[in-house]
């Protein structure tokens, strides 16, 4: 699971930097302020929970259930979260936003929401035990 939990931590690190580029020089033109402005807080959350997951993989021996519980809430609610938004802004810029996206975007943040819960409480179980 360690092995997991880093390799999509770094996967998404790598995937942020290129949609945050591509973002910054190509979207400037066929996105609004408002568009670009919800594409970035997708990139900005994607980096932060990739560092996230690394800071997890690092830390977590990931034999507890509650430690695999809070990496994957980080992987699920990263997905639902920045792709969704990802979705809503390339769609709403050619015309034909994907209204059904809306409602994922909070589910993912719940699920983010958890992760920093559950990270915390592990932590917290960590160093009650050192």
């Amino acid at each position: 699971m360690k092995e997991t939990v880093l390799i999509f931590g770094g996967l998404f690190g790598t995937l942020a930097i290129v949609l945050g580029a591509f973002g910054a020089h190509a979207l400037r033109r066929s996105f609004n302020d408002d568009q670009l402005r919800s594409y970035e807080v997708g990139v900005r959350y994607q980096i932060y929970h990739s560092i996230m997951l690394i800071i997890s993989g690092i830390v977590f021996p990931f034999i507890e259930i509650g430690e695999i519980i809070t990496a994957w809430c980080f992987i699920i609610g990263t997905m639902l979260f920045s792709f969704s938004i990802y979705g809503l802004t390339f769609s709403d810029s050619r015309g034909k936003k994907i209204k059904i996206l809306g409602p994922v975007t909070p589910i993912g943040g719940l699920f983010l929401i958890a992760g920093w819960i559950l990270f915390t409480y592990n932590i917290v179980e960590i160093a009650l035990y050192l």
